[in-house]
């Protein structure tokens, strides 16, 4: 596990396998709070599903000056959750993260403010078929890219996913490739532009009709 600095003072990984950053360069935290957390409007009693939990910075930014937060997330490698152990985070969310730095050790953490997180550990594919129907209000979907993981972003896992969430639930991701929109409008989401983040191109929010 290589750690990079990103330009807001946060530290993303390099993973080698996948030949890519776990987060944007222009900012790991940043990119949590821009992309996926504001982006979606988190209120406090949600249910939010976190697809590929990495560093936990998308469902650790949730839970500031949030409560009864009950976060799901799926993470396939055990190593980047032991990263957590020992990463510097900035101020801005260093207080949340030290609450779950430790989530390696039991894969259920619950926070001051009745925030939990639970990581469910495996294939993400496989693990998404276990969730409960219409339960999800908010999903975070953060996997490696298109390019590296096209089994990730197809027409069917956006249909598992479509109807793990409530009527009105949204979703937010980091890519808004023309192919992966046409997946998310075949698996039933209206699909609206997020925010410009660290980049030219906009996110992507899919919302739940």
């Amino acid at each position: 596990m290589k750690l990079v600095k990103t330009r807001d003072g946060s530290f993303t990984v390099y993973n080698e396998n996948a030949g890519e950053h776990y987060h944007t360069i222009s900012g790991a935290i940043e990119e949590a709070f821009e992309k996926h957390v504001n982006a979606l409007g988190i209120e406090d009693g949600m249910y939010i599903l976190d697809f590929c939990f990495g560093l936990g910075y998308n469902s650790i930014a949730a839970c500031k000056d949030h409560s009864n937060l009950h976060i799901i997330a799926l993470e396939n490698d055990i190593e980047i959750i032991k990263t957590m152990k020992n990463i510097e985070i900035p101020e801005i969310l260093s207080v949340e993260f030290d609450f779950f730095r430790n989530i390696v050790d039991s894969l259920d953490v619950t926070d001051s403010h009745n925030n939990r997180i639970q990581i469910l550990l495996g294939d993400a594919l496989q693990k998404i078929d276990k969730l409960p129907s219409m339960y999800f209000d908010r999903v975070f979907f953060d996997p490696f890219s298109p390019k590296k993981q096209p089994e990730m972003w197809s027409e069917d896992i956006f249909q598992k996913i479509y109807n793990k969430m409530k009527k009105g639930a949204k979703l937010s991701t980091y890519s808004c490739a023309k192919w992966i929109r046409k997946n998310m409008v075949s698996a039933g989401f209206k699909v609206i532009d997020g925010p410009i983040i660290g980049r030219k191109s906009p996110a992507t929010i899919g919302v739940k009709k």
